[in-house]
Parts: structure tokens; C-alpha cells; sequence
């Protein structure tokens, strides 16, 4: 294989190519043990060329996880532009897609949660991520001025649901969500246990 260090500099969209060989990699080794080093020999680039755009390893980590909050809010946006019948039928609708997306994409899932990811709190209030959340304030707030769900402080609520979710979705990951512990449907039973303490 040739000295990488001789290959051009720019690499058409060499951002994009970046983050591109970056997801590829994480998909592969499911995680994210590789160095901005290899991350530029895959692409075809210089070793120098990925600090054009990311300063660090962390940057580009948090550039990954940014984007998986996209696709999250997509496949619960998805979920929810299906029409269903009820608000109780949207809420699973969004929980089942949100657990779903996480099982689908575990280490994309894992980074996305994970404090390697460039300072985790900047991650997490970016509107990119704020976003993402923000398809469940919205059932939520709509639901209280329904009359659905009782009338309390939508963050907590969603607070409440968030930490649920993602417990339910790590537990999926690792398998540990056993049957003849939790029962044969423990994503419903949990779904219907939050959304009957939710509403009204």
C-alpha cells in the first residue's frame, strides 16, 4: 500500500469522505478505537488532511454522534408521520422506533451517549441533538392540551421517558432484556406503564 503521505491534500468533499470512512469504521470494529491516522489512510488521504476540519479525535467523534441524533429524529419523525389512530398510538409508535434505531446502530448508538464524543453536554445541547428530543416534547405538550396526559412540567415527563427509553434500548443492546425475566413483550409492558403514568 502506498505512503499515504504522498496523497493530495483535498479529496473532493474531504469532510464528508471523513466522516463517511469514520462511520464505516465504527460500523465495522463497533466502536470507536481508531485514531484520526487511520481514519485519513482509509479515505485516501494525508495524515495532516483530517485537521482541516476536525481538531482532534473528539471533534470528528462528536461530528458522528451529531449525526446520529439526525437519524434518530428521523426514524421517530418517520414513526410518527404513519397517522395512528390515538396519541397512545403515536407514543409507542416513537418509542418502538426510537429502541429500533438504537438496536439497529448499537455503536453509533453507544457514541451518541458517550463522553468521548467532545464535551457530552456541548453534544447534547446542540440543536441538533435538542431536535431529536424534540419530537417528544412535542407528543407530550400536544397530548396535555388534549387533555390526554396530565399537566405537569413537559421536561421532567420527557425526562421520565427519555431515561426509560434509553434504558430499555442499552438493555436490547446487550441482551439483556431476557423473557424469562421480563416477560415475552417487555418493550409494550414498559411503553404501557409510562404512558398509563402519563396520562390524564
Amino acid at each position: 500500500m502506498p505512503d499515504t503521505t504522498d496523497r493530495p491534500y483535498h479529496h473532493g468533499d474531504l469532510r464528508r469522505a471523513l466522516i463517511e470512512t469514520a462511520m464505516g469504521m465504527l460500523h465495522e470494529d463497533k466502536g470507536w478505537q481508531f485514531t484520526l491516522r487511520e481514519v485519513a489512510r482509509r479515505a485516501g488521504v494525508s495524515h495532516a488532511a483530517p485537521y482541516k476540519h476536525f481538531p482532534d479525535k473528539a471533534a470528528l467523534l462528536a461530528e458522528m454522534a451529531l449525526l446520529g441524533f439526525d437519524r434518530l429524529r428521523q426514524a421517530t419523525m418517520t414513526a410518527k408521520s404513519r397517522r395512528p389512530k390515538s396519541l397512545r398510538d403515536e407514543f409507542f409508535a416513537i418509542g418502538r422506533a426510537y429502541v429500533q434505531f438504537g438496536v439497529s446502530n448499537p455503536a453509533l448508538y453507544r457514541l451518541m451517549f458517550s463522553a468521548d464524543a467532545d464535551e457530552a453536554a456541548d453534544v447534547h445541547l446542540n440543536e441538533r441533538a435538542l431536535a431529536a428530543f424534540g419530537v417528544l416534547i412535542e407528543l407530550l405538550k400536544r397530548g396535555q392540551t388534549e387533555g390526554i396526559l396530565r399537566k405537569r412540567d413537559v421536561r421532567g415527563q420527557a425526562a421520565a421517558c427519555w431515561a426509560q427509553l434509553h434504558g430499555i434500548t442499552m438493555l436490547t443492546i446487550d441482551g439483556l432484556l431476557l423473557p424469562e425475566k421480563v416477560g415475552p413483550k417487555p418493550l409494550d409492558a414498559a411503553l404501557m406503564t409510562l404512558f398509563e403514568g402519563l396520562e390524564n
